[in-house]
C-alpha cells in the first residue's frame, strides 16, 4: 500500500489497519515456521506497510500535539 493512500485514512482507520496488517504479520511468521508460507516476500512487504503506517501515526500524532 501506498503512503498517498494511507494518509488520505483517517486516525481511526490508520489504526484499524495496523492491528489487521499486525495480526497479518502474526499468520505469515507462524506459516512460515511450519513450512507453509507460499510467498516468503509477502513477510517483507507486511512489515514495511506496518512501518508506513506506524510512522504516518506518529506524524499525526506529533502534529497534533504541536500544534496545541
Amino acid at each position: 500500500m501506498k503512503a498517498s493512500e494511507l494518509r488520505e485514512l483517517s486516525l481511526e482507520e490508520l489504526e484499524h489497519r495496523l492491528t489487521d496488517m499486525t495480526q497479518e504479520l502474526f499468520n505469515l511468521r507462524f506459516q512460515h515456521a511450519t513450512d507453509q508460507l507460499e510467498n516468503p516476500m509477502k513477510l517483507g512487504q507486511t512489515k514495511r506497510d506496518i512501518a508506513r503506517v506506524e510512522t504516518i501515526l506518529r506524524e499525526r500524532r506529533t502534529a497534533s500535539s504541536a500544534g496545541s
